[in-house]
């Protein structure tokens, strides 16, 4: 009964305290892969202030009363103030039944739009690591970079229709892997040892679930690649 009470109080504190601080996109577009575990999601957000994304943003959308997700737009045009997300929608959590019920035409809220700190390297060999969860972050990473051939990398799917998928309709460097290892580290792992990346002049930039990503950053450091070189970022236990 207790918690019943708690959350019809935070449920009311939701409707009059998010609209003063929320900001409003529209849905474009949303399509689902097969199988519909990974959905795209094309938006317009008029106030956002999308020419000076200089470092990979992230988006704290709102999902449900009083509970936000952080997504990163895979891509994004600063003239037509348009951006795409590309959410793994495989678990069954808030972010996951929210992006499963848009429709075109929809009005999306947010709180904010910030950085992850993650900007490329200007002149070093960027090089892309994380899972399904990641893609859009590594998508955002890859449209930073210049020229494109300073960028590579690797990105496993659990599903080997979503793989197919990928390669078939992205123009991207990224290669789609299947997972192995309890993590799915060891493909990528095993991808990073067959291309001959030179210690000195090599960025990698790592994101995904947080114990694929520690994974990764623990190897590749033993590998003889120093902490300034590695990035990370995390997005769920």
């Amino acid at each position: 009964m207790e918690t019943s009470i708690l959350q019809q109080i935070k449920k009311r504190a939701g409707k009059f305290i998010e609209p003063q601080l929320l900001k409003a996109g529209r849905v474009l577009e949303v399509r689902a892969w097969t199988p519909a575990t990974m959905i795209e999601i094309d938006l317009h957000l008029p106030s956002a202030d999308i020419e000076n994304w200089n470092e990979v943003p992230y988006i704290k959308v709102r999902v449900d009363d009083l509970c936000f997700r952080d997504y990163t737009p895979s891509g994004w045009d600063a003239e037509t103030q348009t951006c795409s997300l590309i959410i793994d929608a495989a678990h069954d959590g808030p972010g996951s039944k929210w992006a499963r019920t848009l429709t075109t035409g929809d009005t999306i809220q947010y709180l904010k739009i910030d950085t992850s700190r993650h900007a490329p390297d200007p002149t070093n060999l960027v090089v892309a690591l994380g899972d399904e969860s990641s893609l859009s972050h590594l998508l955002a990473l890859q449209q930073m970079v210049r020229p494109i051939t300073r960028f590579t990398g690797a990105v496993s799917f659990k599903e080997a229709a979503h793989r197919r998928f990928f390669e078939e309709e992205f123009r991207s460097p990224l290669i789609a892997l299947a997972p192995n290892g309890t993590i799915g580290h060891e493909s990528l792992l095993r991808w990073v040892s067959t291309q001959g990346f030179c210690i000195a002049h090599t960025i990698f930039y790592l994101a995904g679930n947080d114990n694929l990503v520690s994974k990764l950053r623990s190897t590749l450091k033993d590998q003889g690649f120093l902490s300034n070189q590695i990035k990370v970022k995390g997005f769920w236990s």
